[in-house]
């Protein structure tokens, strides 16, 4: 599965890497509401959570949806600022429809492609499964997207009041420490483009990005077969410390693709028994199932969500479930009506770090 952006006849200057204040927030918020995907952050994140006042914590509960499975993709810029300030101001100029169908977008992973969609601010349908996909992620997210698409610009203005306050509660401390990390990564990505061209400066941002032999595609390793194309606009390349493992893709219809990829390693694999190891990559042969894992790694899906965004029955994806669930590899936990399933993400880890990061990228 691969998502291929289209760059023929880019000129070699539309190929960018730069660092975003806005971009690395957003990772920084994904370790807080999926801690489990970076164990070696879980301090960060225990230390960041108990120091939060209260109504921030709580105001970071209500829009996790914005950065926990999906990343809403305004919280990735294509033309990164120095500020976290300036990245904002850019996203307030964005208008509420295209704003409130990229918050809305809470389930990773499809076998389709997608055009430009209704917008739920104006179609009844579109409303409709909005809401019902948001309401499986809790009654506090429900009423959220239910006060988002009755007043967008209260809403706004509300995510990004959230935003400034995670500057001072945790975010420019943060920014500080890995700032000379990131701009040391980007001198090497620069130095390789402009000396190398775009094939090497591609390999070294990640194993699963590549050029195409025909010079005129960069193809990554994603979660569906998809395209998108670079023409005008160019690929931006955003370096992320906290977004380790994933390896995270902005490539819907009417935004300019970019790709912001991990610096640091994943943790090293811990062994397991012969037997364990077996039950779970006997799990995992079944393309379905890795398809399903991998939307599961990218944060809680109920089983409707899955059947919706990969065209399967329901008694279809609960069977294939049960055995992920009986190889140790998620565990489900009911809200109300609904059961979400989680990744186990140190169950994939023992079997090791190669196979991991391929499933959370």
């Amino acid at each position: 599965m691969t998502l291929r952006i289209d760059i023929s006849g880019l000129p070699s200057e539309r190929l960018r890497f730069a660092a975003s204040p806005l971009a690395e927030l957003a990772a920084m918020l994904h370790v807080l509401a999926e801690p489990g995907h970076h164990p070696q952050l879980a301090g960060w994140a225990a230390d960041v959570w108990a120091g939060l006042p209260p109504g921030l914590a709580d105001r970071l509960r209500e829009a996790e949806f914005l950065w926990r499975s999906s990343r809403a993709d305004f919280l990735v810029p294509a033309r990164p600022r120095p500020t976290l300030a300036e990245e904002l101001d850019d996203v307030d100029r964005i208008d509420d429809e295209t704003y409130v169908t990229a918050a809305l977008i809470t389930t990773c992973g499809s076998s389709r492609v997608h055009f430009a969609a209704p917008s739920p601010l104006t179609d009844p349908t579109a409303r409709e499964r909005a809401l019902d996909l948001a309401q499986a992620r809790g009654a506090v997210q429900g009423a959220f997207a239910e006060r988002l698409l009755t007043d967008p610009a209260a809403v706004r203005a509300r995510v990004r009041d959230t935003l400034e306050q995670c500057a001072v509660a945790f975010f420019d401390a943060a920014w500080e420490r890995v700032a000379v990390q990131l701009a040391t990564d980007l001198r090497v990505k620069n130095d390789l483009l402009k000396r190398h061209g775009i094939g090497p400066a591609l390999a070294s941002v990640s194993g699963a990005v590549t050029l195409a032999p025909d010079g005129d595609h960069i193809v990554v390793d994603k979660l569906q077969d998809k395209s998108t194309a670079a023409h005008g606009a160019g690929v931006t390349f955003v370096p992320s410390v906290f977004g380790s493992p994933h390896l995270v893709v902005v490539h819907a219809c009417g935004w300019q693709p970019v790709v912001q990829y991990p610096v640091a390693e994943p943790s090293p694999s811990e062994p397991v028994s012969l037997e364990t190891i077996t039950l779970r990559l006997e799990a995992l042969a079944h393309p379905v199932r890795l398809r399903l894992l991998r939307t599961l790694a990218r944060g809680p899906h109920t089983n409707g969500e899955l059947a919706h965004a990969w065209e399967l029955s329901s008694p279809e994806v609960s069977r294939h479930l049960a055995v992920l669930r009986r190889a140790g590899l998620l565990t489900g936990r009911r809200h109300g009506r609904y059961v979400r399933y989680t990744l186990d993400v140190p169950g994939l880890t023992a079997l090791g770090s190669d196979l991991l990061a391929a499933v959370l990228r």
